[in-house]
C-alpha cells in the first residue's frame, strides 16, 4: 500500500516549492518585520507572532533568486520543526496537494549538493521543489536561535 503525503504548495519568484503539511502552522498575510543588525544574510528580520518573536527567514537567499521588497500581497508561512518556530517569507501560497511516495521524485536522482532539497513532484505540469526543513534547521539553527535571544533582550528595554 502506498503511503500518501500531504504538502503545502508556495511560489518564491517563479517558482514553485512545497514544504510537508506537518511542518506548517498557518499562512498569514505579510506584517512589518524588524530588521536585525548583525542576522545572517538568510534571516530578514524578525516578527512579534502572538507575543512570540519568529525569525523571517529569506528564502531568496537561501534558493539564490533575485531579491526585491517586500509587497503588501506577500505572505508568510508559520512553520514548526523540532519545537521551534519561524516565518518564511513567501510570494504566495498556492494550496495543499497529497501525493503517493511514487511519485516523488527523490534529490540525488535530480540535483547534486542540494542541502536543503527532499526530492520534487510534478503538479499542473510543474516541477514543484520539495523542501527538507528539518536538515535547513539543523545546520542552521544557532543562527535562528540567536535571533530569538537577541531580540527577547532588546525587547525588555
Amino acid at each position: 500500500m502506498l503511503k500518501k503525503k500531504k504538502y503545502v504548495v508556495f511560489r518564491v519568484e517563479n517558482r514553485k516549492f512545497a514544504l510537508h503539511l506537518s511542518n506548517v502552522d498557518r499562512v498569514v498575510r505579510i506584517v512589518e518585520v524588524t530588521p536585525l543588525s548583525k542576522a545572517p544574510k538568510f534571516i530578514l528580520g524578525t516578527i512579534n507572532f502572538k507575543g512570540e518573536f519568529l525569525p523571517v527567514i529569506n528564502l531568496r537567499i537561501l534558493f539564490d533568486l533575485i531579491g526585491k521588497e517586500i509587497s503588501l500581497s506577500d505572505q508568510l508561512i508559520i512553520a514548526t520543526i523540532s519545537s521551534k518556530k519561524v516565518a518564511l517569507w513567501v510570494d504566495f501560497v498556492s494550496g495543499i496537494i497529497e501525493r503517493d511516495d511514487n511519485e516523488i521524485i527523490k534529490t540525488d536522482k535530480i540535483l547534486l549538493n542540494s542541502e536543503y532539497v527532499e526530492g520534487s513532484i510534478k503538479f499542473n505540469d510543474e516541477i514543484v521543489i520539495i523542501h527538507d526543513l528539518e536538515t535547513f534547521f539543523e545546520q542552521n539553527e544557532k543562527a535562528i536561535e540567536r535571533v530569538k535571544i537577541k531580540k527577547k533582550v532588546t525587547s525588555k528595554t
